[in-house]
């Protein structure tokens, strides 16, 4: 099968996209690529003789932040586990950054606009239905049946860490796609986390939660600025939801949602202090400011007015977002990665690997996955509901559906709050669990790599501002 490259509707004027965006998905690709790092090492050092205990025993050890006899790491008055801090309190601030990506996207991104949106919205949609569906095709009426929203997500770091090697030949129309799917997958996954996953409800504490989140929703119409305003209140709301019944998790998106994204100045003013601070900068001086010399006072407060202007015309939305993007990335995704992702292998019996729950998380990954972003998206596309991505094809688009398929990061948090408190029989399910995951994932990257290195063109025949 030859790719034609008259297949590419090439539109009269070439797909813009932002600095901004790039940036974003450069930085989704390079953490997919430590996310890797972190599994392979996990899984290393699970099946190594002697260290293998040690790894396994650190994440029971408990976790404490006291103030005097309050601990503020503890869940019903007992101290957090390293692995439960990291999958309720670290994940929480994962889950935040998705809760400002989301309010971004809504705001001024691929959300904005519902024409834009529709076919990875409808694709998303396909993508978390059918999975779900294949996956209880396998396991209705069984134990594993509560697992059945494991195949459910896509995990963008590591889908796009895939389209990474492929370079500049992956038009970027298709990395938004695809980073579009992944953000209304992480939505789906948020309400499925929301509704489905939550214990025994202490209605007070969620009633404090309401009346904080209210604040913070009034410190955004009184457009408060301060960050740490809501970060220490968000906090707050967290350790409510940690010990309310509801997933803590949660608690990261709706205080994501009460974060303003109105700057404190507009851009025009902005524009006029920079002009007026940089116009006391003469040319006549320019010899003397190349030389490497200590700036005079004036110069000082000039360059300060510039600093102080340039914080204030960055929304809090959009400064935390981008602070956090680093520590989530390289920190917080790979430590979850490898405090969840190593399985002792010995202990399990190669037949099991294709029965059971990791068959059904397999086929909903690879197969489920695959067949519903594909399906619906054609569908929309033949309906004319909305257009397929600029310099694309269905091969392409069969491609990245299957990419949809790694769904790593979610998949593993879905499968741990499914059977992490089933006991001995809950362990069993879970480690299947994460080998399915991670069987899925990998077939589907290498299947979707596969695909794309054979469908996609050169980059010499894509246009100018389509990669």
């Amino acid at each position: 099968m030859k790719f034609n490259h008259s297949e590419i509707s090439v539109p009269e004027f070439p797909h813009h996209v932002f600095y901004a965006a790039r940036q974003a998905l450069r930085r989704h690709a390079t953490g997919g690529n430590v996310l890797i790092a972190a599994t392979l090492l996990a899984m290393l050092v699970a099946n190594i003789p002697g260290i293998r205990d040690i790894y396994f025993d650190f994440w029971d050890e408990p976790v404490r932040l006291q103030v005097g006899t309050f601990n503020i790491f503890s869940h019903s008055g007992e101290p957090m586990t390293v692995l439960s801090f990291i999958n309720d309190a670290l994940m929480a601030i994962f889950f935040f950054t998705i809760g400002l990506e989301i309010k971004r996207e809504v705001l001024v991104g691929e959300l904005s606009s519902f024409k834009q949106a529709l076919l990875p919205i409808v694709a998303a949609i396909g993508g978390m239905l059918v999975p779900v569906l294949v996956f209880l095709a396998f396991g209705y009426d069984t134990p594993f049946a509560t697992g059945a929203a494991i195949p459910m997500a896509t995990d963008i770091a590591f889908s796009l860490g895939v389209l990474a090697m492929l370079g500049s030949r992956v038009p970027i129309s298709l990395k938004i796609f695809l980073t579009t799917l992944a953000v209304v997958d992480d939505i789906g996954g948020i309400i499925v986390i929301a509704a489905f996953y939550s214990t025994h409800i202490e209605v007070m504490l969620l009633v404090y939660a309401a009346a904080l989140l209210g604040i913070l929703f009034l410190g955004t119409v009184l457009s408060i600025q301060s960050k740490i305003f809501y970060i220490l209140i968000g906090g707050i709301v967290w350790f409510l939801f940690l010990n309310s019944g509801i997933h803590p998790t949660i608690a990261g998106v709706l205080v994501a949602f009460c974060v303003p994204a109105t700057p404190v100045f507009a851009p025009k003013k902005y524009i006029k202090i920079i002009r007026s601070s940089i116009a006391h900068f003469r040319a006549e001086d320019d010899d003397v400011l190349s030389r490497r010399t200590i700036l005079d006072k004036n110069q000082m407060n000039w360059l300060k007015e510039i600093e102080s202007a340039s914080d204030k015309v960055i929304s809090p939305l959009q400064e935390l977002e981008d602070s956090l993007h680093p520590i989530v990335n390289y920190i917080i995704i790979p430590l979850f990665a490898f405090a969840n992702a190593g399985i002792y292998l010995l202990d399990i019996e190669p037949s099991t690997i294709f029965t059971g729950v990791s068959l059904a998380v397999i086929f909903g990954l690879v197969i489920g996955k695959f067949a519903g972003i594909l399906l619906f998206s054609w569908i929309t596309v033949k309906l004319r509901l909305a257009p397929m991505p600029e310099y694309s094809n269905w091969k392409m688009m069969a491609s990245i559906a299957m990419l949809g398929g790694i769904g790593f990061t979610v998949s593993l948090f879905i499968a741990d709050l499914s059977f992490g408190k089933m006991g001995v029989e809950g362990a069993w399910l879970l480690d299947h669990a994460k080998l399915g995951i991670v069987i899925g994932s990998l077939a589907s990257g290498i299947l979707g790599f596969l695909a794309l290195h054979k469908t996609l063109p050169p980059s010499s025949h894509l246009p100018d501002g389509a990669h």
